[in-house]
C-alpha cells in the first residue's frame, strides 16, 4: 500500500501539536504497520518526548535535509513496536536559513522521504509558517490540523488555511485537509463548548468527532519521555487519542 503521509500543523505554539502528533503515530504503530515521525521542530519536543536525548542525536532531521545523511542514516527505532522518529534538535533552526538560496527548496523533506516504506508518516511541523513547515505540507498528502478549544481558538487559522491553499496551488496541488482535532476540551466550561460549536460551524464535518480532554497524564507524559500510552493508557487522554487515531486512519485509507 502506499505511504499515506500527514503534516501536523498550527502555527501558534501550545495547541496540543506534539502531543497529537506522537501520540496518534505511537498508536497508528504496530510491528506489521511500520509509522515514521518526522521531527521537522527545531525545538525537538518529539525527539525529547520519545525519551531520545536530542544532544546525542548525530543525524538528524537538518542533516538529511542538506544531503549530509541519508533517511536511512537518521532513522531511530523507538520503544514503541513498529514506531520510527526522525529526531531533530536546534541545528534545524539553520536548515530555514539555508534552504532559502537552494533550488526546489521546498521539496527538500518530500525527496528525502521518497525511498520510505512506511504505513504513515506523521511530521510535526514546527508553530510557524515559515520553509521548513512549507517542506512538510509539500511532502504530505493531508494535513491534521490541532486547535485549542480557548478564545483565540479560530485567530490565525486563516492565515493558516491561506498557506495550505499557496501549497496547493503552487508546488502540491493534490493536498487536502484531513481534519481539525479540538485538543485541551474541558467541559466544565462554557467557553469550550462554545469554541467546539464556533469550529464545528466553520469546518463542518471537517472536525474529528473525538475531542481531546484537558488532561494531567497528558500534559505530563513527555516529561518522562514517554507517549501517553506507555505512561498511562488507561487515562483519558489516552483513550481519547486512541479514538482520535482510529478516525485519522479511517480518512487517510478511505
Amino acid at each position: 500500500m502506499p505511504t499515506k503521509t500527514i503534516a501536523v500543523v498550527n502555527q501558534k505554539g501550545g495547541v496540543g501539536k506534539t502531543t497529537t502528533a506522537e501520540n496518534v503515530a505511537a498508536q497508528l504503530a504496530a510491528p506489521n504497520r511500520p509509522v515514521l515521525l518526522v521531527d521537522l521542530d527545531p525545538q525537538g519536543n518529539v525527539t525529547s518526548g520519545l525519551g531520545l536525548p536530542k544532544q546525542e542525536v548525530v543525524a538528524s532531521t537538518y542533516e538529511v535535509l542538506s544531503g549530509q545523511a541519508t533517511l536511512a542514516d537518521a532513522v531511530h527505532e523507538t520503544r514503541v513496536p513498529g514506531l520510527f522518529v526522525l529526531p531533530a534538535n536546534n541545528n534545524l533552526a539553520g536548515a530555514e536559513v539555508e534552504l532559502v538560496s537552494e533550488t526546489r527548496r521546498e521539496f527538500k523533506l518530500a525527496e528525502a522521504l521518497a525511498p520510505a516504506s512506511y504505513e504513515f508518516i506523521i511530521i510535526d511541523c514546527p508553530p510557524s509558517l515559515g520553509l521548513l513547515t512549507v517542506n512538510g505540507l509539500t511532502a504530505a498528502q493531508s494535513v491534521l490540523i490541532p486547535v485549542q478549544a480557548e478564545y483565540y481558538a479560530l485567530e490565525g487559522l486563516g492565515q493558516l488555511l491561506e498557506t495550505i491553499q499557496r501549497v496547493r496551488q503552487g508546488v502540491n496541488p493534490s493536498l487536502e485537509l484531513l481534519g481539525v482535532a479540538i485538543t485541551m476540551y474541558d467541559k466544565r466550561t462554557s467557553l469550550s463548548e462554545q469554541v467546539l460549536t464556533e469550529i464545528r460551524n466553520y469546518f463542518g464535518d471537517k472536525v474529528f468527532k473525538t475531542v481531546i480532554p484537558r488532561n494531567v497524564r497528558l500534559a505530563e507524559a513527555p516529561s518522562f519521555g514517554k507517549t501517553i500510552f506507555e505512561h498511562d493508557r488507561w487515562s483519558k487522554g489516552a483513550r481519547a487519542y486512541k479514538q482520535l487515531s482510529k478516525e485519522v486512519a479511517r480518512r487517510a485509507e478511505g
